[in-house]
């Protein structure tokens, strides 16, 4: 009887390590990726804007928190968030303390579901089986504290609105949608492509859903900058993430890729977050990140097709 209950013996073994692994270690292994992007007009001196995203901060999650306060020793230009930072309603004021030094720089954001709904207790292994769209909404979270404080910063709100930022006197004009994911995006309050006077204009949203993409890249925009997708959280070595929880192809669930819509081509860069939902605190093959991305001078001129990523 022995050789019949190995095989199930070392399988529940080797589960349970892994388990313990992807909880224990790898979701508190936070990384910075660093990615260039050649979109600024030739002559530009780089920009390095940090991306952080999907902090899922849950009331005494010190480690991240301090980890997050770091990130100012990077002196990026400016700061873009790019939504859920919470899974705890009470998390509001530790979401802002962590995030003081940053607060201190230029900066621009939008929300996700998980800043405006708190999560709900579920199965943890829907992460891993394709979005199904559908939806149920926990209790309200004290978004509007959150809002305010990013507010009090001067930071720019891009929930379906344009901002603007001078960087070395370089004008950047940032484009926004609230999150397509609970369908809170209004793509008409922001159409019409970017502002020609601006040096460069760049599309920001939590979500990155096929419309939001496909609308944004049409009307030329050179670069999307996303998150929500955490990147997969659960990856198998030599093939990736499983899902993305939303339209958007799995191969594209983190890091610098392209997207092409009406002849048009863009960067996109989607961040792999820094956290989990409360209800699923484990990442495998997937670390928590932020994101510096540094804006290059492109070697092509303005609306030729940006170049394959490696």
């Amino acid at each position: 009887m022995r050789p019949r209950s190995a095989f199930p013996l070392a399988v529940a073994v080797t589960g349970a390590a892994c388990l313990t692994y992807a909880a224990a270690y790898e979701a508190r292994s936070f990384r910075l990726r660093r990615v260039e992007v050649p979109v600024l007009p030739r002559g530009a001196r780089p920009v390095r804007i940090l991306q952080v995203s999907d902090i899922h901060m849950v009331s005494g999650q010190r480690r991240k928190q301090e980890w997050l306060r770091r990130l100012d020793a990077l002196h990026p230009d400016f700061v873009l968030n790019t939504g859920d930072n919470l899974s705890d309603p009470d998390a509001v004021p530790e979401t802002l303390d962590a995030l003081g030094p940053l607060l201190g720089r230029p900066g621009a954001y939008v929300f996700g579901s998980n800043d405006y709904y708190g999560p709900r207790p579920k199965d943890p292994t829907g992460y891993l089986r394709r979005d199904d769209g559908t939806r149920r909404l926990g209790r309200e979270n004290p978004w509007t504290d959150l809002r305010d404080g990013f507010d009090a910063a001067a930071w720019e709100n891009l929930n379906n609105a344009r901002g603007r930022l001078k960087v070395d006197g370089l004008d950047i004009e940032l484009v926004g949608l609230d999150d397509p994911h609970i369908d809170r995006d209004r793509y008409e309050q922001v159409a019409g492509g970017p502002d020609p006077t601006a040096d460069i204009s760049l599309a920001v949203v939590h979500a990155p859903y096929l419309r939001a993409l496909d609308a944004f890249t049409a009307e030329g925009y050179p670069l999307v900058i996303a998150g929500h997708t955490h990147g997969g959280q659960v990856c198998v070595p030599f093939y990736g993430a499983l899902t993305t929880n939303c339209d958007l192809d799995r191969k594209r669930a983190k890091g610098l890729s392209t997207h092409t819509s009406a002849g048009r081509e863009a960067y996109l860069h989607v961040s792999a977050g820094c956290g989990t939902s409360r209800y699923a605190r484990f990442r495998f093959a997937c670390p928590p990140e932020a994101t510096l991305l540094t804006l290059t001078p492109r070697q092509s001129t303005p609306g030729t097709p940006a170049p394959t990523p490696r």
